[in-house]
């Protein structure tokens, strides 16, 4: 728990009064560091990552054709470095001779009619693909004869050929389309306790600001509708983690909470699942791949918090070690073992043990 304790004394820091406090060049260096598109994402070239942080004013426009010319120029300007050992066409080393290839026995016996020949011998490029198209043997052509006779209009059976030669096409899978949930809509419905609101998405918004989150765990702390609560990849860090946790020692009502793919430290998941054991309704929750690794004695406190809950059913978290995921497995199995022994009892009744009779 040392981990989290030495984290605890940045919780209660006040935002506002660091920032009045910097001057005009701390603001502007912050300002830079903030802009940043996407560093932690690899697919992204290098310039997208960053912002140009370059000062240089540009010196007119970019002409090609007389960047070209230049670079002629200075090839053609600057003098060929003299060779260390002049070239005198002298081979060296053994001749290289290729071995034959065995020859079938039973394919070196064949022979075709003299018609027949002649017709193979004198065949164009065409007429030889038309030949592999109908028989079914487009290895009988190479690829220079078949793109060579594709160009050409002299080949009849071009359906024939194509249904050899092409591949398989498949079908496109369309890309999803992005989240259309209106944030500050969706806030107030959250605030004034819409009956009609069961869950939140916010899931893949990237431009929600960190203090709109906390509104959001503020605004859940009184609301008795809402069951399912998602805020996956919308940059959320460690403020918005505690905010959680204090939304979840309060809200009795939701039933799911998703924070997968965001920039949660260690400090902030242990808050979250530390405060469920003031929590009886959540059945879900999902912390899978943050921005960081939590570490093995994260997860080990992980393993040791799951095991004294026992109403959490789903726990969403891929285990870098074997301990602490059989821990939470058999934690969460338990749970729903548990959960089965209830129902089963409700639609049984309780069990009334009979009475003994004497003779």
């Amino acid at each position: 728990m040392s981990y989290r304790k030495e984290l605890e004394k940045y919780r209660d820091l006040d935002e506002d009064e660091i920032l009045n406090k910097l001057s005009v060049e701390e603001l502007q260096r912050l300002e830079d560091e903030l802009e940043e598109l996407d560093p932690d994402n690899a697919l992204l070239p290098a310039g997208m990552r960053q912002k140009d942080q370059t000062k240089k004013a540009p010196t007119g426009t970019f002409k090609r054709d007389d960047l070209l010319a230049h670079l002629e120029k200075q090839a053609n300007e600057l003098p060929d470095k003299e060779e260390l050992v002049p070239y005198t066409g002298e081979k060296r080393g053994k001749v290289w001779i290729p071995k034959k290839m065995p020859v079938d026995p039973i394919l070196e016996n064949v022979t075709l009619e003299p018609e027949l020949e002649e017709a193979l011998a004198n065949a164009s490029d065409a007429e030889l693909c038309d030949i592999a198209a109908i028989l079914g043997m487009h290895t009988l052509m190479s690829n220079q004869q078949y793109y060579e006779a594709l160009a050409s209009s002299t080949i009849v059976n071009k359906e024939g050929l194509n249904s050899v030669i092409q591949s398989t096409q498949y079908k496109p899978v369309p890309d999803e389309e992005p989240n259309s949930t209106d944030i500050e809509e969706t806030l107030e419905r959250v605030r004034s306790n819409d009956t009609e609101l069961l869950e939140v998405n916010l899931n893949n918004i990237k431009n929600i600001p960190v203090p709109t989150l906390k509104a959001y765990a503020e605004a859940l702390k009184s609301n008795s509708h809402v069951q399912k609560f998602s805020i996956v990849g919308t940059r959320s860090n460690d403020p918005v983690a505690f905010a959680l946790a204090d939304m979840l020692k309060v809200n009795k009502t939701l039933k799911s909470l998703n924070v997968e793919s965001n920039f949660i430290t260690g400090a902030g998941i242990l808050a979250i699942v530390e405060a469920l054991q003031f929590n009886m309704s959540l059945l879900e929750l999902k912390i899978d791949n943050q921005s960081q690794q939590l570490g093995n004695k994260v997860e080990m406190e992980i393993a040791s918090m799951l095991e004294k809950n026992s109403t959490l059913l789903k726990f969403g978290y891929h285990f870098t070690q074997q301990g602490p995921r059989l821990r939470s497995a058999n934690a969460m199995m338990n749970n729903n073992d548990l959960v089965r022994k209830r129902r089963l009892a409700a639609l049984n009744g309780p069990i009334i043990p009979k009475s003994r009779t004497t003779v």
